[in-house]
């Protein structure tokens, strides 16, 4: 196992030059328990260049990925690959004793069919794995040697229901149905015709219908069956969802209100904001994720909306969250 300063965590980013990477590293060189050792790309093969957003913040210069070089010289290595990338890089680096937090998809899914399914490049989840959503799991994640970190709509879906499912308010059966807009970066940074400006500027189109792969995840965590439709819309960044669900009989507006308080009390960036709805300005940028809900007791009719930064608090935010929990530094540091 790599010693480590409990002050100076020696931290390596491989994927450092994708939209969820850059903003990862920016994080990363202000966090004032990190000593930023390496930031690499996705390929051996690319050539070293500087982040002109890191300019003054972080003198280092985005390498090619060498995976040697973050066994021998980081003790935690952030994954922000592709998620078969991710599933050969992870586990040489656990076999040296670095702590992994991967922001793909690679290591989210327990079950071996549904991983086959959705993530065929990983055969197997290394022992010692976390589900990195830190206000469920801090207990499982301060203990990991690896954590896969949310998707950005899970996150947002998980964090609205799951406090609400464990209390046993919600009647699953009448279905779950989540509604959900993103910005075009959670599309990731390699072109595609979707993503071009012609084809999404002025318009909003519907995508993965019935097909989408974060269902998985969100079928996983919630127990339940979830139907999930997922939009392109022309931002840059930000995702709203809109989740329909209908409660057991008898349930209240303060049970509801009840449960979401009692699960996000000690919760730093789980903003309620109960019936003033939340919009994507009110998070870009930070590590918030917002919730607020409208509820109709005679129809039984609750519907939720959570608002969040899909580069921060569903990727790199939330993986320095994880960081912060790892090695028992505030939730906060680096990210407020």
């Amino acid at each position: 196992m790599n010693s480590y300063s409990p002050q100076r965590v020696r931290v390596g980013v491989a994927g450092a030059t994708g939209f969820a990477g850059q903003e990862l590293m920016a994080i990363l060189a202000r966090h004032p328990n990190v000593d930023l050792k390496a930031g690499m790309s996705s390929s051996a093969d690319s050539a070293a260049r500087p982040l002109p957003r890191l300019a003054r913040v972080w003198n280092g210069a985005v390498e090619g990925l060498n995976v040697d070089r973050l066994a021998s010289e980081t003790d935690v290595t952030f994954l922000a690959l592709p998620e078969a990338a991710a599933a050969d890089v992870a586990p040489p680096l656990i076999k040296a004793g670095v702590k992994v937090i991967d922001l793909s998809g690679a290591f989210r899914i327990r079950d071996d069919a549904d991983r086959a399914k959705w993530y065929p490049g990983t055969k197997a989840i290394p022992p010692a794995t976390a589900y990195g959503l830190v206000e469920h799991y801090p207990a499982e994640i301060a203990k990991a040697q690896l954590v896969a970190c949310p998707g950005c709509y899970p996150t947002a879906a998980l964090l609205s229901l799951m406090p609400l499912s464990k209390a046993g308010l919600l009647d699953t059966a009448a279905g779950v149905v989540i509604d959900a807009k993103s910005g075009i970066s959670g599309a990731g940074k390699a072109a595609t015709e979707r993503t071009h400006f012609s084809e999404n500027h002025g318009s909003v189109a519907a995508y993965g219908v019935l097909g989408h792969r974060h269902v998985a995840e969100m079928q996983q965590e919630l127990g339940t069956e979830v139907t999930f439709v997922p939009h392109l819309v022309p931002l840059d960044r930000g995702i709203l969802e809109t989740i329909y669900v209908k409660t057991k009989p008898g349930v209240t507006a303060d049970q509801i209100d009840a449960a979401l308080h009692a699960a996000y009390a000690d919760a730093p960036f789980v903003r309620l904001t109960g019936g003033v709805l939340p919009e994507i300005k009110h998070v870009a940028y930070s590590n918030f994720c917002d919730i607020g809900w409208k509820f109709e007791p005679a129809t039984r009719r609750l519907v939720l909306i959570a608002v969040l930064d899909n580069l921060v608090k569903g990727a790199a935010g939330q993986a320095v969250q994880n960081f912060n929990v790892i090695y028992g530094f505030d939730q906060k540091t680096g990210l407020l």
